[in-house]
């Protein structure tokens, strides 16, 4: 049973109601939303934050919340996390903006340099830096294109590349990302992605299902790109069967295509390494990376082969706010809490304690078709009992429950039937144990 607090209790980093959720003062918040902001933002749980720290979040109510969202997957080394704030305030003291394509500085530079280490390859790289993951992908497919002097993208079944107008078109699920938004790009080609809860063919067979069509629908030497992501996140954290992803990269350069690894949500440590692509030892032409890189401020990148970065004129890439001074400060100081705090093996640890809490649940549950995840970015999916057909409906009853337990979880997946769980890499183990135990709870509860 949900316990109340009293008004002397220390909410730091406990999960302490006070209110129902959302509480009166986020409530009257929200009506004042309805006044000013388009409905089209939309918010998973309407509460209202005032501050927020390693797994917690606390509303204007005086709720405190377990956070197993992360800003989706971006607060992997906590909210204000100390590494982050303190360079951060240095900077924005010093200068907060002057444009790097007007005049450059040092930390574009610096944060270029972390990511030709940290990505995989001993390869010489480039970076370009931008403000969000839609920028990034975008980018990517331009700098393929000049690089390869071709046109022709493949995307994925389930994929979730963005928002703009070409990476809508690159996004596989029409409600609510691209419905009424088109016409999109062309030259988009899509393609069925390994998915093992639902299929039974092996990765290299799923690999070569996929390069067959390509192959005879669009053609090998007419693909500019192949993107996806490594482990997709909205789309329903489908990790593909091993050896898919090698064998895609292999196709790509016998072929001349780009490799791209969106690593937007898989980055930065979230799944047990610092990307996602080194669980099977794949080394993409081309990395796009945002969400976790510089704790919680915007910024985004693009990470590959110097020769095809450099096959772009100058001019060619950039932005207004891309790679922003403050946000460079940022990123510097949430790379140095990843290394020093080994937050790659906090993820696996999460993963250890987690999936095996996850997967057991699952055999006791027929609404589970399957619990998965790698690090700190798991998912439960829920199918209907007659057939394991999606369940939406029991998917957002059990994440509303959760929610007003006073713990933050997300849904996602091409039928929004999937349950993800993507919590600070620097949460207390017993925080995460009890976010446990209230998914749990509200599963149960709603299915009786």
């Amino acid at each position: 049973m949900t316990t109340f607090a009293t008004g002397t209790e220390d909410t730091t980093r406990k999960r302490v109601l006070r209110t129902e959720i959302p509480g009166p003062r986020s409530r009257e918040l929200q009506r004042r939303r309805a006044d000013t902001v388009a409905a089209g933002v939309g918010s998973t749980l309407p509460v209202y934050v005032t501050g927020a720290d390693e797994g917690v979040l606390h509303d204007v109510d005086g709720n405190t919340l377990i956070d197993l969202g992360s800003g989706i997957a971006v607060t992997s080394v906590g909210n204000a996390a100390p590494e982050v704030v303190e360079p951060l305030r240095t900077q924005a003291a010093e200068f907060t903006h002057t444009c790097f394509m007007v005049t450059p500085y040092e930390n574009y530079l610096a944060v270029c340099e972390e990511l030709a280490t940290l990505t995989p390859g001993e390869h010489e790289k480039r970076s370009a830096l931008f403000n969000s993951g839609a920028e990034a992908v975008e980018n990517a497919v331009k700098i393929a294109r000049v690089a390869t002097g071709r046109q022709a993208v493949v995307v994925f079944d389930h994929a979730y590349h963005g928002r703009t107008n070409l990476t809508m078109g690159m996004t596989a699920k029409s409600v609510p990302y691209k419905h009424g938004f088109g016409p999109f790009s062309s030259e988009i080609h899509r393609m069925p992605m390994s998915y093992p809860a639902r299929d039974a063919t092996s990765g290299p067979e799923a690999a070569r299902r996929v390069l067959d069509r390509v192959e005879k629908q669009i053609g090998g030497d007419e693909v500019a790109a192949v993107v996806i992501e490594p482990i997709q996140g909205e789309g329903g954290f489908v990790e593909p069967a091993a050896g898919f992803l090698p064998e895609l990269s292999r196709w790509c350069a016998e072929n001349g295509a780009v490799f791209v690894a969106d690593e937007i949500q898989t980055g930065f440590c979230r799944t047990g390494t610092w990307f996602a692509c080194e669980h099977e030892g794949v080394v993409p032409d081309l990395i796009t990376t945002a969400k976790g890189i510089a704790g919680g401020m915007p910024l985004a990148g693009v990470t590959g082969r110097a020769e095809m970065m450099d096959s772009v004129a100058p001019g060619g890439l950039g932005g207004t706010y891309g790679g922003n001074p403050v946000a460079c400060a940022a990123a510097l100081g949430a790379i140095r809490a990843m290394r020093e705090r080994d937050l790659a093996g906090a993820a696996r640890e999460i993963e250890r304690r987690g999936l095996s809490r996850l997967r057991s649940l699952s055999q006791r549950s027929d609404r589970v078709l399957e619990a998965r995840g790698r690090g700190a970015m798991l998912a439960l999916e829920l199918v209907r009992p007659d057939g394991g057909e999606p369940d939406p409906e029991l998917t957002s009853r059990v994440a509303r429950a959760c929610h007003a337990r006073g713990v933050v979880v997300l849904t996602c997946g091409t039928h929004g039937n999937v349950l993800r769980l993507l919590p600070p890499l620097v949460i207390d183990p017993a925080l995460f144990d009890e976010g446990l135990d209230v998914l749990e709870q509200s599963l149960f509860e709603q299915t009786g």
